[in-house]
C-alpha cells in the first residue's frame, strides 16, 4: 500500500434504531451524515459538515436519543434524505472524490436507501473501508470499533461517540495516522482493493 495524495471525503451516518426489531412498518433510515474532508497531502484535516436528515419511514426512539443525542424534534427540522444527498455532491463533489468510512455500514446503508427512494446515489465508486485498512496495518486478528482503534492508536476521542460529525472527524484523525505510517491505500487503486 502506498500512501495517497487529494481530498478525501471521510463518512459516518447514523440512523433510526431501536432497543429491539423496528416496530410495524418502520425501517432504518439516515438521520445525520457527518463528513470531513481531509487533505492528506497537507496530513490535515480540513472542514467539518453536518446533515441533519429527517426519516420519512421511521421516527427517532429513546434508545436511539440516548445513543445519538439527536431528538424527534432535532430530525423533524432535518432535510429529506434527496436533497440531503444533493448537498453533498454540491457542497463536496462526492461523485467524483475518494471516499471513506468505518467499515462497510454507510456505504450500504445509502445504497439501500437511494434504491427505496429512488434517490440518485451520491457517491463515486471509490470507497475505502478505514476499519479493514486499520486492521491490517495494525496486524490485528478483529476488525475493531472505531473508539478502541483510537485508543490503539493513541489518539484522543474528540466529541460524542455515535455523533455523525463527531465520528467523521475521528475518523480522520485515524486515516491520516495511517497515512503518515504510510499504510493508507492510493486513491487510484482498483474499487476491490479499497473495500
Amino acid at each position: 500500500m502506498n500512501s495517497a495524495g487529494g481530498l478525501l471525503n471521510v463518512v459516518d451516518v447514523e440512523a433510526t434504531c431501536w432497543d429491539g426489531p423496528p416496530p410495524p412498518g418502520a425501517v432504518s433510515e439516515i438521520i445525520e451524515i457527518g463528513l470531513t474532508v481531509v487533505d492528506l497531502d497537507m496530513g490535515v484535516r480540513v472542514e467539518k459538515h453536518r446533515l441533519v436528515v429527517r426519516p420519512a419511514r421511521s421516527t427517532v426512539s429513546a434508545f436511539c436519543t440516548g445513543l445519538t443525542g439527536l431528538t424527534p424534534g432535532e430530525v423533524e427540522q432535518g432535510l429529506e434524505f434527496a436533497e440531503a444527498c444533493r448537498e453533498l455532491a454540491a457542497r463536496h463533489g462526492t461523485g467524483e472524490r475518494p471516499w471513506a468510512s468505518w467499515g462497510d455500514y454507510d456505504r450500504h446503508q445509502f445504497t439501500r436507501q437511494c434504491a427505496a427512494t429512488a434517490t440518485p446515489y451520491p457517491f463515486g465508486h471509490r470507497h475505502t473501508n478505514a476499519k479493514a485498512v486499520f486492521t491490517t496495518a495494525h496486524g490485528l486478528r478483529k476488525r475493531p470499533g472505531m473508539a478502541q482503534a483510537l485508543g490503539l492508536a493513541q489518539l484522543p476521542l474528540e466529541g460524542r461517540h455515535h455523533r455523525g460529525e463527531d465520528d467523521a472527524w475521528n475518523i480522520a484523525a485515524l486515516i491520516l495516522d495511517l497515512a503518515g505510517r504510510g499504510t493508507w491505500p492510493d486513491a487510484s487503486a482498483s474499487p476491490a482493493d479499497l473495500s
